[in-house]
């Protein structure tokens, strides 16, 4: 078996897992690559372009199966829909691969993994759809848009309509568009040991692309990163990965030196090690989160990258302590639906809408508690990495609504350039408009 074949193989027990344990996308990848030492780097590369292009796909790819199955997809057996999948989309999406090689490699698979009956069935579905052209079919795009743009984007009827209904300014195809593929590779520069035209020199002495964002200070653009930990610079602290959405975000405190700021949930401590080079490693930036368990990840890297200013502590975000103190900035990035990160996290586009109504009540418990810790005179920043209005402009609007001591803040003058002139208040990013994640976040200052 050459490591071609077992990439596709590990691809197919990832895909796999995903649909029967629900797990997370980049964790059980992960863990399968790492389990497979004979695989080089560019199987790597392969197992993971086509993992993550099934998985965004799948409803697009779910569509031409059905049309040349002779059974229903729900009563196909797991392993051969993935390998329907798999096969459907080297046709359609990889010029590099062979329409033949991925009909034979996905027959063999079959085969290999214990589906020898099922072999003649793969074979006979895949060679009908290349019998007809191999060409994704659309619905009429004249007659049903929602439904053309649901396929041709593999989004659900359901959360295409959400975004058309709420951001009806957008145009929604290059919305789409702009929530496909793969997202670019930030870093954020830890200015306090070095800039980012220093990093970029010495990332590329290392072997990695790397550049200075044009828009926005100490952010930089990465590729051909290979294994992050093997790079010196970055086990030497020089930056941590963090997206350009959550650098922008974390910059709207306007956070100085010798200020005391709180991270409420601030696993894996992207933004609290931000806030903390914005202060100069001056001062005390509070970082919290649930579990102990990522707790302690927030407290390695702030090791990594040298920050002494940082201090970790597991607390239920929810609940107030008033023992913590007050605080000039509060950060109050709260759990959210994750709609704006789709191209990171495939799946999520896939959850059911219904769910949605849960998480509003329990962001808005999270934002109250967050405002006790505000000092008079200091700001709080309310977060999410989704496109939804109730969980964005609703909930905050809500928040000044109920809480007349805050008003709206005014962005700093880096945000200000970034968002185009916007002043303050609220700001949504996409990556359409913006190259970052989607992203939403609202900037309040408590009166004194």
């Amino acid at each position: 078996m050459t490591g071609l074949k077992n990439s596709r193989q590990i691809v197919a027990e990832a895909l796999l897992r995903m649909e029967t344990a629900d797990g997370y996308s980049h964790i059980i990848l992960d863990h399968l690559l790492q389990s497979e030492r004979s695989l080089t780097d560019r199987d790597r590369a392969f197992a993971s372009v086509l993992f993550y292009g099934v998985l965004e796909k799948k409803l697009t790819l779910d569509s031409a199966i059905s049309r040349y199955a002779s059974m229903p997809l729900r009563k196909m057996d797991a392993l051969i829909r993935q390998l329907l999948r798999l096969g459907i989309y080297q046709i359609v999406y990889l010029d590099s691969v062979p329409a033949s090689a991925a009909v034979n490699e996905s027959v063999e698979l079959a085969k290999r993994m214990g589906k020898k009956s099922a072999a003649g069935f793969v074979n006979g579905v895949l060679r009908a759809f290349l019998r007809d052209k191999g060409e994704i079919r659309l619905p009429d795009r004249e007659k049903d848009p929602v439904g053309w743009l649901s396929l041709a984007y593999s989004v659900p009827r359901d959360l295409v309509k959400l975004w058309q209904n709420q951001y009806p300014d957008e145009n929604l195809e290059e919305m789409l568009r702009g929530l496909t593929g793969r997202a670019p590779l930030f870093a954020r520069v830890n200015s306090c040991r070095t800039d980012a035209a220093s990093l970029c020199r010495r990332l590329g002495e290392e072997g990695v692309e790397a550049r200075e964002h044009p828009d926005f200070a100490d952010c930089i653009v990465l590729s051909q990163t290979g294994d992050l930990e093997k790079i010196p610079a970055f086990a030497q602290g020089l930056f941590h990965i963090q997206d350009l959405a959550s650098q922008v975000c974390a910059a709207a405190l306007g956070a100085e030196p010798g200020m005391r700021a709180l991270d409420c949930c601030a696993a894996p401590g992207g933004k609290t090690f931000t806030l903390a080079q914005q202060m100069a490693d001056q001062g005390e930036v509070v970082s919290g989160d649930l579990h102990e368990s990522k707790v302690s990840l927030i407290r390695q890297g702030a090791a990594r990258l040298r920050l002494h200013s940082i201090r970790a502590v597991t607390a239920d975000a929810s609940v107030f302590r008033p023992e913590l103190g007050q605080f000039d900035r509060v950060l109050c990035d709260v759990p959210c639906s994750g709609l704006g990160i789709i191209r990171r996290k495939p799946e999520i586009r896939y959850k059911p809408l219904d769910a949605l109504a849960q998480l509003p009540p329990i962001q808005y418990k999270i934002l109250e508690t967050a405002a006790q810790y505000v000092k008079k005179g200091g700001l709080l920043l309310y977060s999410t990495c989704t496109l939804n209005r109730r969980e964005n402009e609703d909930l905050a609007s809500r928040f000044l609504k109920e809480h007349p001591d805050f008003v709206p803040g005014q962005f700093p003058a880096q945000v200000r350039r970034f968002l185009g002139g916007q002043e303050g208040g609220m700001a949504t990013l996409m990556p359409h408009r913006n190259g970052t994640d989607g992203f939403f976040f609202a900037l309040f200052s408590r009166q004194g």
